[in-house]
């Protein structure tokens, strides 16, 4: 797996690629505290190239949707169409737990980081 963290327009962009998991999802969950012990109160995780995500990444994502709200930031996650690229697991499986709709979903990291757009719908 692959963690990396950047801005973009404001916003602090923790990219995953590869698999959320048990061994993997403590990576995840130290990007997201850092942003926020930086200061960050606009964070997107860009999931799009996840392939594959289990509990562990579930919870690191309503984890990091629990921090950001405490501190009266935003978040909002990059996931593509249920039927299309790796990260759509992973809308799957969020589906399936039904806490899809808790989070704010995007197609791409261009409108996650568009203030004018509007999440894709649960």
């Amino acid at each position: 797996m692959l963690v990396t963290q950047a801005e973009l327009g404001g916003w602090a962009v923790v990219t995953v690629a590869g698999e959320m998991d048990l061994i993997s999802s403590p990576a995840v969950r130290q990007k997201v505290h850092e942003a926020v012990a930086d200061g960050r109160r606009s964070l997107v995780l860009d999931l799009a190239e996840v392939r594959f995500c289990d509990s562990s990444g579930v919870g690191v994502l309503i984890g990091a949707r629990r921090l950001m709200r405490s501190c009266a930031g935003r978040l909002r996650i990059v996931l593509p169409e249920r039927d299309h690229g790796d990260g759509a697991h992973v809308n799957r499986v969020l589906a399936a737990l039904g806490v899809r709709r808790l989070f704010e979903v995007f197609p791409d990291l261009a409108a996650a980081t568009d203030d004018t757009a509007r999440p894709m719908s649960a």
